[in-house]
């Protein structure tokens, strides 16, 4: 780590280490409550859900966060107004902070509520706009993904790489479903309609976090989605760009945090999904 980058402790205290206990209690928690779902709404579109689940894992994510660091910056899903302006909105007003923990305390709602299990915590910490840790639990595999800058990404403790696969043609790729049904729906239904074709074969499983962590662990070829929040992504950018991938928009800009249009892959189908991306 050069001297331009932060130590990841503070006081003896460990950011990643902090971040693996507030994945592993929150999801502990989560699974606890599946099926026990007393509380459903819909926030943006009768496709974006919420529990009192999520909010709850906000909390506690939030609580033990502040117990460590009373001092950094917090911006959670479930403390933003619902829709893409209000979050990128709560961004900017966090954007000067030093150290701002990004979460997402259940990506995934849906196939939650439904006991579909594919959902995660989604946990990153940015060090003035960069992200330095990012953690991404799967309670219902108990499967947690971990990198830290400079450091590698891992899971199960083994360390991750992405896949070898050079053309879209022999690539296994994911998207989502967009809450937005008036623009990010159709446009990535418009992008599903051309891509399919060309790859080996498409998912589309409900987690952006863990579609994310697939890519890393090289288990996916690429992802993409349109009108992300950095909720959904900043801890699994980490993830795939440790794991020797590449995430950028889809015209192939590097990522950072404001980033909504999110292209991620092992970096050997970078241009080519790119390229499909923007041509559609």
């Amino acid at each position: 780590m050069n001297a331009n980058q932060p130590e990841s402790v503070i006081g003896g205290k460990s950011f990643t280490a902090v971040a693996v206990n507030c994945a592993a209690k929150a999801g502990e928690w989560i699974k606890s409550k599946s099926g026990n779902i007393t509380q459903l709404d819909t926030k943006y579109s009768a496709q974006d859900l919420v529990t009192e689940v999520d909010k709850g894992a906000e909390r506690m994510i939030r609580n033990l966060v502040a117990t460590h660091f009373p001092d950094h910056s917090f911006l959670g899903e479930e403390g933003v107004e619902p829709g893409p302006k209000a979050s990128a909105k709560a961004l900017e007003a966090v954007s000067d902070a030093e150290y701002l923990w990004i979460v997402d305390p259940v990506d995934g709602t849906t196939n939650y509520v439904h006991g579909f299990p594919f959902y995660s915590i989604s946990i990153a910490l940015a060090h003035r706009g960069e992200v330095i840790v990012g953690v991404v639990y799967d309670p219902s595999r108990d499967e947690l993904f971990v990198a830290e800058r400079g450091k590698g990404a891992y899971v199960h403790g083994r360390k991750m790489s992405v896949s070898q696969e050079e053309t879209l043609s022999q690539s296994l790729v994911a998207t989502g479903f967009p809450a937005d049904p008036h623009a990010a729906l159709p446009a990535n239904l418009a992008d599903i309609q051309a891509i399919a074709p060309k790859v080996r074969n498409l998912r589309v499983a409900g987690s952006a976090a863990l579609h994310l962590a697939y890519v890393a662990a090289g288990r996916l070829s690429g992802f993409w989605e349109h009108n992300l929040s950095a909720w959904d992504v900043a801890a699994g950018s980490l993830l795939v760009q440790e794991a020797g991938g590449r995430m950028s928009d889809f015209g192939g800009e590097p990522y950072q945090l404001a980033v909504r249009n999110v292209l991620a892959s092992n970096g050997r189908i970078h241009d080519e999904l790119s390229r499909e991306l923007t041509s559609t």
